[in-house]
């Protein structure tokens, strides 16, 4: 049985860096020349403010933030009632409305409050639209209904005889 050579010898393969590096395991000896990360910009750093721009306002673009329309008053979208009026009245034109309602918000926070606007109003007509759909067709059921057209009742009677 042999014994193993003592702690702190040279590589028992031969060469104390078999891959002919001057530092054991690849290890570079520092950081890269002009250290770690992008350059930056001269002026613009951590802890530093960010650049104006011909807005006015740091970090928005020359519009400044996205304002509200008509003094801060904020654009209804009809989500809620784009939703009853799915649930309750015409499947089809309910899904036009919530489609359009939920397009509101969005553009909103875009800045683009035309758009906004426009999806609002889009939304508020869809909904009009599925209610008197489904009122339309709620009389058009009542009257058929009535004049004997649309039986309400089933027959449990057969006329099979067994």
């Amino acid at each position: 049985m042999t014994t193993p050579p003592p702690y702190g010898s040279p590589n028992p393969y031969g060469s104390p860096n078999p891959y002919g590096s001057p530092n054991p395991y690849g290890q570079q000896p520092g950081p890269p020349p002009g250290g770690y990360g992008a350059p930056q910009e001269p002026g613009y750093g951590y802890g530093q403010q960010p650049p104006v721009y011909s807005g006015g306002l740091p970090g928005y673009p020359a519009g400044g933030p996205p304002q509200q329309p008509y003094g801060g008053t904020p654009i209804p979208n009809y989500l809620w009632q784009s939703i009853v009026v799915t649930i309750l009245c015409c499947l089809p034109a309910g899904v036009v409305a919530i489609v359009n309602a939920s397009r509101v918000q969005s553009r909103q926070q875009l800045g683009d409050i035309q758009g906004a606007l426009d999806a609002s109003r889009r939304a508020r007509t869809w909904c009009i639209v599925s209610l008197v759909v489904g009122l339309v067709l709620i009389v058009l059921d009542i009257i058929l209904v009535a004049t004997g057209a649309m039986s309400t009742s089933f027959s449990t009677h057969s006329s099979y005889n067994a």
